[in-house]
C-alpha cells in the first residue's frame, strides 16, 4: 500500500473550511470598523481615503 491509501479521510475538513470563511468576513468586518474611526489625517498617513473605505462595505 502506498503513503495515499493509508491517509485518514478527513471528515471535518468541509466544517474546518466554513470556519475559516466566517472568521475571514469577521475579521474584515472588525478591520473596516477600525478603519472608519480613524481621521482624515490617519488615513492619509496609511495611503487611504474615505473613498477607499466606502468600497469595502
Amino acid at each position: 500500500m502506498g503513503y495515499e491509501e493509508n491517509r485518514p479521510y478527513k471528515p471535518f475538513y468541509g466544517f474546518v473550511m466554513i470556519y475559516r470563511y466566517f472568521r475571514q468576513k469577521w475579521m474584515q468586518r472588525q478591520h473596516a470598523r477600525t478603519l472608519q474611526g480613524l481621521s482624515k489625517e490617519q488615513l492619509r498617513d496609511i495611503g487611504l481615503t474615505q473613498d477607499d473605505l466606502s468600497r469595502w462595505k
